[in-house]
């Protein structure tokens, strides 16, 4: 195959205790298309519409192009040459797993180009995963990307020549579970929310945050009614609260109102878990300069659709 195109949703990672490990995919998607070309034509040409395109690369640096050609490192095939478009609408810097999202439209689309591989062997969405999530650095985001809906994502340890394996599973979340996304106009790096965290918390912390964590995926699948208290987190947020104020306040203010607000993944956006479609956030003020978005969950996760004959 020559041509494919492939879209991938947003993601929120955490869902407040959920550290590291929990994923729920959104209905807002980037879209990638991408075009084998002859041995003759430019090693990249790149166009991007969108969240982030007067800032990203343009050259084999950019992320989707990246993360295809490490795919094709990967199987032990030839780099191709290549024509992309890609359209975001996810936006970067912003808690909202921009950068899984490209990682796995990048490794998606080159697993549709590939095809079987030149062993006869079809990369499986585990191989995917695993892709995906050496170039994104964790697997919360990248799985729930793969998979859609909500993902419990872990890495094993292992003896042999890799030095973990990574797993995910996916769950249903309650048809009537919604997300509304509170977007700042500002960025902030994922590299600079983890350098706040400390190397341990107490005993009691971490306790916590299990059984709030484990109380989270009774929520989400069948008890919504418990979200509010599912979503308390003691390993994360507060202690990142100094790089993002204006998001630690509005989550305090939201909670007080009796709503299911996080921290979106490293933030600065703000993850509001709702079954109240259409009524916002009530009384609460939003901070000027601030996006509110209406989604659902995404029950897709990456799609691939082929050129017709």
């Amino acid at each position: 195959m020559t041509e494919a195109t492939v879209t991938v949703p947003a993601t929120s990672a955490n869902l407040g205790p959920g550290f590291d490990s929990l994923g729920l995919a959104l209905s807002l998607r980037d879209e990638v298309r991408v075009r084998i070309e002859s041995d003759s034509a430019p090693e990249v040409t790149l166009h991007v519409d969108g969240e982030g395109s007067s800032t990203v690369p343009r050259d084999a640096s950019h992320l989707v192009v990246r993360s295809l050609l490490a795919t094709y490192d990967d199987v032990g095939l030839a780099r191709p040459r290549l024509t992309m478009w890609c359209r975001n609408r996810i936006p970067h810097g912003r808690g909202l797993g921009s950068s899984a999202a490209a990682a796995v439209a990048g490794v998606v689309v080159a697993r549709e180009l590939i095809g079987s591989g030149p062993d006869g062997q079809w990369l499986d969405d585990d191989t995917v995963l695993a892709i995906a999530t050496g170039i994104e650095g964790h697997p919360d985001n990248a799985a729930a990307c793969l998979f859609g809906g909500m993902t419990v994502a872990w890495t094993e340890s292992t003896d042999g020549p890799e030095s973990s394996r990574v797993h995910a599973v996916r769950i249903d979340p309650a048809p009537e579970v919604r997300a509304l996304v509170l977007v700042p106009d500002v960025e902030l790096s994922t590299e600079r929310a983890r350098g706040m965290l400390p190397a341990v918390v107490p005993h009691t912390d971490a306790a916590h945050s299990a059984g709030r964590a484990a109380l989270l995926v009774v929520a989400m699948t069948g008890r919504p009614d418990l979200l509010l208290a599912a979503t308390e987190d003691r390993l994360h947020q507060a202690y990142r609260a100094g790089a993002m104020p204006e998001s630690t306040r509005l989550v305090s203010r939201l909670r007080e109102a009796g709503m299911a607000a996080v921290v979106s993944g490293a933030g600065p956006s703000v993850l509001v878990l709702t079954t109240r479609k259409g009524t916002g956030i009530g009384s609460v003020e939003v901070p000027a300069g601030w996006t509110v978005l209406d989604l659902d969950v995404a029950q897709e996760g990456a799609l691939v659709s082929r050129p017709g004959p």
